[in-house]
């Protein structure tokens, strides 16, 4: 390819993904904080039968950003669902954050 093809066009931003970060992390739960200048959104994988989780990643936004997050993400679920139907929200939790007793094998 040549060095022109390789270079971002003007007013465009050229943007890495590494391997390690391309394969995503999962996550279930969110957990959102917020000060004066910055939104703190924990991402979160809870398991049944673990009583206890990790944070797998932390983004950390300011308030603009989050603003725009919210919007991009409205915008997405719209087509989405347009796509693909009403994605069904639950007033509650399906099933509680611990998950009940821990099973045996």
């Amino acid at each position: 390819m040549s060095e022109e093809k390789k270079k971002p066009k003007k007013g465009q931003i050229n943007i890495e993904l590494d391997e390690a970060v391309a394969e995503g992390t999962y996550s279930n739960l969110a957990i959102i904080n917020h000060s004066v200048s910055e939104f703190v959104v924990d991402f979160v994988n809870i398991m049944p039968g673990r009583p206890k989780s990790k944070v797998k990643s932390r983004i950390i936004l300011t308030p603009q950003h989050a603003k725009r997050l919210l919007k991009a993400l409205n915008d997405n679920i719209q087509r989405f669902e347009k796509a693909h139907g009403e994605i069904r929200d639950y007033e509650k939790a399906p099933m509680p954050l611990n998950f009940g007793p821990t099973g045996q094998a």
